[in-house]
Order: structure tokens, then C-alpha cells, then sequence
């Protein structure tokens, strides 16, 4: 089989499952252009994957800040914005073609509302789901499918820094085929 210039080639971002996903690139500039200017303190913060984009703002915290008031503080936002954030996420969801998860934080309390659990199709052989079965028979985790959300959680905050720079570099390579010539 040789290759064809007509051929469909499928890569990164994201490989096959994202070859026609709509860009994201420009996905900050458009929430911050969209998003009401008093309801956070700063520019949010946009976090995209394949299937969601959150939006997590910073709210200035209340004169007393107890959990309660934070609580308070939080669940006055959530319902005086519901409206206004399920329209701002219809227009991001046509968009950018991923659903949008909205969040906040007060000081160090964050809190994020109502957002995706998207089920992951995996092939574990025995010695990885031994693993599993461990955390799940110690308590640490209720199913098989809590204990991989903990290990990835838990392998995410110690290799955050080399994610970190794993994800620039794919950025970069695809900044790159972006520019190149187009087959």
C-alpha cells in the first residue's frame, strides 16, 4: 500500500478522535471577550481537553471568610450567573464543539460545578488490575474505575512539571504542521 498525496492523514491534535474537532487555539481571547468583566477578579483561567472546556474564575472573598461565607459567596454566584453561563456555554459549545464546565475559587477554596465524568476504554492486563483491586480492597477506592481516576490523579501531581512541558512541545508541533504545507 503506498501512499497517496490525497490520502487522509490523521495526527496529533489529539489523533484520530480529534480530526475534526474545531480549533481551540483562539479559546481564551473569545471567554475573555465574552464573559461578563465583574464576575471575577482576573481573567479566568481555560483548561481544554477533547471533550470539555472549564472555566474557573477567581471571586473576591467575602469580609469573613469562613467556609460558610465562602459556601455563601459561591452559591450566590452559581445561581445569579446560571442563565448568563448556559448561554455564554451554548455559544463556546457551537463553537468549540467540546461542552463547557464552569468553576470558581475563593482564596484557597475551589470549587467546580457541574462537569463531565467521561468514561475511558482501557486494556489492563492482570499485574495493572492487581494494582487496582488493591486500592479498591483497601478502601482507598470504591470500584476499579475510582482507583484509575486516583492513580491518574496521583501520577498527574507528581509529574505535573514534565506534563507540563510535554503539552508545550506538542503545542509547538502543532504550530508547526499548522505552517507547513498542506498535502
Amino acid at each position: 500500500m503506498g501512499y497517496s498525496s490525497n490520502s487522509r492523514r490523521f495526527g496529533r491534535s489529539g489523533g484520530w478522535q480529534q480530526a475534526e474537532a474545531p480549533d481551540t487555539r483562539d479559546v481564551a481571547d473569545w471567554f475573555g471577550g465574552r464573559l461578563p468583566d465583574d464576575w471575577f477578579t482576573g481573567p479566568p483561567t481555560i483548561e481544554v481537553d477533547r471533550e470539555e472546556i472549564v472555566v474557573t474564575g477567581e471571586l473576591p472573598p467575602p469580609d469573613d471568610a469562613t467556609t460558610a461565607a465562602v459556601e455563601g459567596r459561591v452559591s450566590r454566584f452559581r445561581e445569579s450567573t446560571r442563565s448568563q453561563r448556559m448561554r455564554i456555554a451554548d455559544e463556546a459549545e457551537a463553537r468549540y464543539g467540546r461542552k463547557v464546565a464552569w468553576g470558581v475559587t475563593v482564596g484557597e477554596h475551589h470549587v467546580l460545578f457541574t462537569h463531565l465524568a467521561v468514561p475511558v476504554m482501557t486494556r489492563l492486563r492482570q499485574p495493572e488490575r492487581k494494582v487496582l483491586d488493591t486500592l479498591v480492597d483497601a478502601g482507598v477506592a470504591r470500584s476499579r474505575a475510582d482507583a484509575l481516576a486516583w492513580t491518574v490523579r496521583l501520577a498527574g501531581r507528581h509529574a505535573e512539571e514534565w506534563l507540563a512541558e510535554l503539552r508545550e512541545a506538542m503545542r509547538k508541533v502543532d504550530d508547526l504542521r499548522t505552517e507547513g504545507p498542506q498535502l
